[in-house]
């Protein structure tokens, strides 16, 4: 597991400091576009979301798309899914899940659509854990990756106010022409990786944060939303995410 830069314990530990995780998912989710665009150009019908615990987009899927989904993380609380599933109008029964080391595991089936947000990142060997996604892509099937972009200024953030969270990423990883050329190395075509959204920061468990870098914060966010306002782009040193897009053949 050294490829890995987290552990169970961490994971538990992160879950357990959130609160209010049962949310409603509304329609404009982040990359919904993104999401629908895929869906509707592939006829996408089934769709596995990886180390997505509590499931945001697993359920999103199954609520605005009606696909045949299913949620593998390493760590799976249930009665947060149960909850998460109730405040979108969904049951147990609307969700496959899978609780298992990635690592360990051999896809039993592949699907239409394979997509993980905020994982690759936290793992030292990029190749590999796309590789891994890889394999649940079923031939004609399309690979969804997002990640965040910490080289951008919300990694200067991540850096100086948070470094414990910013040391459990791979900075390395977040290279939109590595990822492509993994993917190109890989056999996958149509592979597309960019930069998305314009400006965003944030910080993890940002009420336990100083009254100084929270407000420190919010000043930085107000004025990046402003300028980036006015001359709209996405780019490598404001965006704070990158999508990664690619079909198996």
């Amino acid at each position: 597991m050294a490829n890995l830069l987290t552990d169970r314990a961490f994971w538990v530990n992160y879950w357990e400091s959130k609160k209010g995780l049962a949310v409603q998912l509304p329609s404009n989710y982040l990359f919904h576009r993104q999401l629908a665009d895929v869906i509707q150009k592939d006829h996408v019908k089934t769709a596995i979301e990886l180390g997505g615990f509590p499931g945001y987009y697993a359920v999103f899927l199954k609520k605005y798309f009606k696909l045949d989904v299913t949620l593998l993380d390493y760590f799976v609380h249930p009665p947060v899914v149960k909850e998460l599933l109730e405040k979108n109008d969904l049951t147990e029964k609307d969700i496959q899940i899978i609780e298992t080391d990635l690592f360990n595991y051999t896809p039993e089936k592949q699907y239409d659509l394979v997509l993980s947000c905020g994982l690759i990142e936290h793992f030292n060997d990029t190749a590999d854990i796309i590789n891994r996604h890889i394999a649940f892509v079923k031939p004609g099937g399309t690979l969804f990756i997002t990640l965040p972009n910490f080289k951008a200024l919300n990694g200067w953030f991540q850096r100086n106010f948070d470094r414990e969270n910013y040391d459990k990423h791979n900075i390395d990883s977040m290279d939109p022409a590595l990822l492509k050329s993994i993917c190109e190395r890989a056999g996958l075509k149509e592979v597309k990786s960019g930069y998305f959204g314009r400006f965003s920061v944030w910080l993890e468990n940002e009420d336990q944060k100083s009254a100084v870098v929270r407000l420190f914060k919010k000043a930085v966010w107000l004025t990046g939303k402003i300028v980036t306002k006015i001359i709209p782009f996405e780019s490598k040193n404001l965006s704070p995410y990158i999508i990664l897009v690619a079909k198996k053949i």
